[in-house]
């Protein structure tokens, strides 16, 4: 995609660090160079205005890659990349069946109305929950990664959904700050919006996350 759109030895492509390392790699065999941009902390999608600020003469491209079924502000982009002479590409996620995406914007919005001591995703226009993406703040006790194996012990199936952001794998590593990407890696938690949970599992999410919300209060 990015050869046939002219971007190749020189070139310069920015990218999102929050997300799987597959866009950063196509962009390096394509012979060009990822730039990393921040995202935008509601959407997790590239921040229009981290993107300008990445922009240099060497500049071919940008690749918006739509997160969690979320999309990225690809007017803002477009915009930018007309002001800049740039290529915007899009990547974009599986596509979800209708019933089934009625069906997880129901049980999201059960865990909107239900959930206490994390803090919710913003819905938006438009968002299809492929994954039902929590912010778990750092400030207390347990931090996320305990928070999450304290629910798995209690039977809910969670992840975190970023690992580790692609500016910090040794193939990519850059000195760039994105304060937000590294704030969402750390904090960000999925869990399950499946059609095929039950009601009576979508009350032990939340029982399990509100017994485990207190505990995210800081410590005096």
């Amino acid at each position: 995609m990015l050869r046939a759109a002219g971007a190749g030895a020189g070139d310069e492509v920015v990218v999102p660090a929050f997300g799987s390392v597959d866009v950063a790699e196509a962009v390096t065999l394509a012979g060009a160079r990822p730039v990393f941009a921040d995202i935008d902390p509601l959407t997790y999608c590239l921040d229009p205005a981290s993107v300008e600020a990445a922009v240099t003469s060497r500049t071919a491209a940008v690749v918006a890659v739509h997160r969690f079924g979320r999309q990225a502000d690809t007017g803002r982009l477009r915009a930018l990349g007309r002001r800049h002479g740039l290529l915007v590409l899009e990547q974009g996620e599986s596509e979800v069946p209708y019933d089934e995406m009625a069906q997880r914007r129901e049980r999201a919005a059960y865990l909107d109305a239900k959930l206490k001591g994390v803090r919710t995703p913003e819905g938006g226009a438009g968002h299809t929950y492929q994954q039902y993406v929590v912010r778990v703040p750092g400030n207390g006790r347990p931090d996320r990664d305990a928070f999450a194996q304290a629910l798995r012990a209690r039977g809910v199936d969670c992840r975190v959904p970023v690992k580790t952001p692609v500016h910090r794998l040794p193939e990519f590593r850059r000195c760039v700050e994105l304060p937000e990407t590294e704030r969402a890696a750390g904090e960000t938690l999925a869990l399950p919006v499946d059609p095929s949970l039950t009601k009576r599992e979508m009350q032990r999410i939340v029982a399990a996350c509100n017994a485990l919300g207190g505990l995210l209060q800081p410590a005096f």
